[in-house]
């Protein structure tokens, strides 16, 4: 949320950092942070956001405000009544936004003694945005999503290509990369992608990245450099996307779905030329767009001379349906493809690709190579190695075996200990929707239980933008990283502690 000014004495809000005289110091300011008048500018916004989304404006702004680092971590926070009177809102709605952010882990409330930015909160430099999922402290067991199995990863065969790589590889490949990616990975990668997710993948056209993230970097460095000054993304959608695309200058317009994918009117009354989708398996929702509507999305494109930035960040888990193609395999003159090894085999180590329609090649491998001309030539011989080798595919299918068994395990464990809850998403991905009765609510309420419980969740509306998108109780519940056991046990916990 951006900042349109402070408000003024006349509608009855005190300015930012004033204090009766005579006052003692800020009760929330901490140690050579100016006391709590750069929060309370940041708020004030908020504040003054139509009443339906005033609540949720709130949170957002606050939240923003630990993980920026404006409130550093062990920062205690004035009392409810007290901020409601500051920012002239209900108290109500301040008491909502400390339990929300409380709930996921952003403050930390101590009875008889207030509520603090927690330890586990504590942000970057300011600027920054650390995006790695952390663990949460004093957690049992972490349903967040996002993270992969790391015990799955496959020490001894990545060991055994790593030496007979390093044996063979000539001394000129050590010298500086191609910025796109030594030769022999972009064909493999390209192979690879024609052959599982129907890319139209040349080689000469695929960048190797450090990961998605660098990608979009890429991606919206390049869209800047042409004049776009918006990008659309899903809602609900990935909390990576809008700092990534914020790094390159530019703005995210968030655009809502329907049952079929991203919603065409919306998008179409946006004004926006260029959009961020999933539509293999969208995150966090699971849906996969139907075919009507990918032909709707590139008939978009073309209309307004557009590109469509597809994310394929867990192409290969499908368990229940066939695999669904890539988007980019319908057109690749309109949209740019990324995907990595993150899920499939670790994201330490930031391997990934864009494939880019040839148009923006030249601009996105310049954009590649001022930012850190190419990644090591080592680590990419050795994934060309285990792609030609077998060993990715190897790999991918014991993942998939792991991974089923996972999300059929606690498919069965939420039928057994939440009667009437009901899932979604579940036929591919590393993570489902589920929608619990509405007996469990409020969400604010639940994910507190959940939280004294050990049980770390993510509520889907962590993920919307716009106001007023959910209702109820409905989780983003990730389980590829959990063993059977400790997901049946964090199930029943979170039964438990539901009542």
């Amino acid at each position: 949320m951006t900042s349109s000014g402070t408000t003024s004495g006349e509608s009855g809000t005190r300015r930012p950092g004033a204090r009766d005289e005579g006052a003692g110091a800020p009760e929330g300011g901490a140690p050579g942070s100016g006391g709590w008048s750069a929060a309370w500018e940041l708020l004030l916004p908020a504040a003054g956001a139509p009443a339906r989304q005033r609540g949720r404006a709130l949170q957002s702004a606050l939240r923003d405000a630990v993980r920026s680092g404006r409130l550093a971590a062990g920062t205690r926070l004035p009392a409810s009544r007290e901020l409601a009177a500051d920012l002239g809102v209900s108290r109500g709605l301040v008491t909502e936004a400390y339990e929300q952010l409380t709930a996921e882990g952003y403050l930390r409330s101590d009875r008889g003694a207030g509520t603090w930015v927690g330890d586990a909160a504590r942000a970057p430099a300011r600027g920054a945005r650390d995006l790695a999922p952390r663990r949460v402290p004093g957690a049992l067991v972490d349903f967040r999503p996002g993270a992969p199995d790391l015990s799955l990863f496959p020490r001894a065969a990545w060991g055994a290509a790593h030496r007979s790589v390093l044996a063979r590889l000539p001394h000129r490949a050590l010298g500086y990369p191609d910025p796109r990616g030594l030769p022999e990975l972009r064909t493999a990668l390209a192979a690879l992608l024609t052959r599982r997710r129907g890319v139209v993948a040349d080689p000469e056209c695929l960048v190797v990245c450090s990961g998605v993230a660098q990608a979009m970097t890429v991606l919206g460095q390049v869209l800047r450099g042409r004049g776009h000054g918006a990008i659309g993304v899903e809602d609900p959608g990935s909390p990576e996307h809008d700092p990534l695309f914020a790094a390159a200058g530019l703005r995210t317009v968030p655009l809502p779905l329907d049952a079929e994918g991203l919603a065409m009117a919306p998008l179409r009354g946006s004004g926006v030329t260029a959009a961020s989708t999933t539509p293999a398996h969208q995150f966090p929702s699971g849906i996969a767009y139907s075919a009507p509507r990918r032909a709707e999305l590139l008939d978009w494109a073309r209309s307004v001379d557009g590109l469509i930035v597809e994310d394929d960040y867990d192409g290969d888990f499908r368990y229940d349906r066939a695999p669904v193609g890539a988007l980019q395999g319908l057109d690749p003159d309109r949209v740019a493809y990324s995907g990595s090894v993150s899920k499939s085999l670790a994201p330490g180590l930031r391997l990934g690709w864009l494939v880019v329609p040839r148009r923006l090649l030249d601009e996105a491998v310049e954009r590649k190579r001022t930012m850190d001309l190419g990644n090591p030539a080592l680590d990419q011989a050795l994934l060309a190695d285990f792609i030609t080798g077998g060993g990715y595919d190897r790999q991918l299918r014991r993942c998939q075996r792991a991974y089923r068994e996972r999300r059929d395990t606690l498919v069965r464990a939420l039928g057994e200990h939440f009667p009437g809850a009901e899932v979604s998403g579940i036929a591919a991905g590393l993570h489902i929707i589920a929608s619990l009765p509405a007996r469990y609510g409020p969400e604010e309420r639940f994910l507190r239980r959940a939280e004294r419980a050990g049980i770390a969740v993510r509520p889907l509306s962590a993920h919307t933008v716009l106001p007023g998108r959910e209702k109820g109780v409905r989780l983003v519940l990730g389980y590829a990283q959990l063993t059977p056991s400790e997901i049946v046990r964090g199930v029943r916990l979170l039964a438990g502690a539901a009542g």
